[in-house]
């Protein structure tokens, strides 16, 4: 094996990801060859690349750990830096640490020292276990066979968070000063049916999920556009619920400033259901997931009305 990356064997089908190592480079930008769209992608949950020390420190193995990811949504929305938008996507693990909280929501129950004041210790993904250093796994096991340092949380927080979101921010800035605007989707897979903790419990969910903080995050006409030409292609959709979005939704989307606001930046969270339930131990590949593939190339080719049509997409911005 090449010194430096991680390779992690899929079951059942064989398949294998090569990444480099977190500490190495934990994010990889995939740069259109010209920037035809305002678009920006992130994949922030469909990383692999598990260090030897995360996986020591553990009491699960490696696929119930992998239980956690958004598997291959990064290849799933592969097709957008050839249709003009950069893709983001994080190679550390979910369950590592997660870009898509703050950067200090900390369980305190987790560290054998005690957490700055500045640490967020109360929000609602802290108390179900999934802060930014998640105490559980998507399945609820627990993920650490001991406590950790504040300095670990720390550690990961710099090597990784903020390199992540310092590249999402320099990507939104450059598409503003190309286009004007932007519109950020953040990729994420969900269960193809609601687990037990969650308001949907036991029922199918729909084929996409787009999320705008209730219409905070993102321009009506924007989010509009998406949801009409999914509807079109025959998928069922819905807003906001299960999911309305998370810590990039929230931050970046500028919930309660007004478009008018030159800094707003549109965006919603797009969440593909998982065609099947995984039996244990397994991770299908996306290739297996004919149906959504076939969507996701329908719908790019189609969302470039935001190209030929960029009236609509200003117009929104600037209402």
């Amino acid at each position: 094996m090449t010194e430096g990356r991680a390779r992690v064997k899929l079951a059942p089908m064989g398949l294998e990801r090569t990444f480099p190592s977190p500490a190495a480079t934990p994010i990889e930008v995939h740069e259109p060859p010209r920037r035809a769209v305002p678009l920006v992608l992130a994949s922030p949950h469909s990383g692999s690349a598990y260090t030897a020390d995360f996986l020591e420190a553990s009491r699960l193995d490696l696929p119930t750990l992998r239980r956690s990811e958004d598997s291959f949504v990064d290849e799933i929305f592969a097709e957008a830096p050839r249709l003009g938008a950069p893709l983001l996507r994080a190679l550390f693990p979910r369950a590592y640490i997660d870009p898509n909280r703050e950067p200090f929501e900390l369980d305190p129950a987790m560290f054998e020292d005690a957490l700055p004041a500045y640490a967020n210790t109360s929000s609602s993904r802290v108390a179900a276990g999934l802060g930014t250093i998640a105490r559980v796994v998507s399945s609820g096991q627990e993920i650490y066979a001991a406590k950790l340092r504040f300095a670990d949380a720390a550690q990961r927080i710099n090597a990784h968070y903020r390199p992540y979101h310092r590249a999402l921010r320099g990507l939104l800035d450059a598409t503003r000063r190309s286009f004007g605007c932007y519109l950020l989707i953040d990729c994420h897979s969900m269960p193809s049916v609601g687990g037990p903790p969650d308001p949907d419990a036991g029922r199918k969910r729909p084929d996409f999920v787009l999320g705008d903080c209730f219409g905070a995050s993102c321009a009506d006409a924007v989010i509009g556009l998406v949801e009409t030409t999914l509807r079109e292609r025959g998928y069922s959709v819905t807003r906001n619920r299960p999911f309305a979005g998370g810590f990039t939704t929230r931050h970046y989307g500028r919930p309660g400033q007004a478009p008018p606001d030159p800094e707003m930046i549109p965006l919603t969270v797009l969440e593909v259901r998982r065609l099947r339930l995984w039996p244990p131990g397994e991770i299908e590949h996306w290739s297996g997931w004919m149906r959504t593939h076939q969507a996701r190339s329908r719908w790019f080719h189609r969302r470039t009305r935001l190209e030929r049509d960029q009236e609509i997409t200003m117009n929104a911005l600037v209402m």
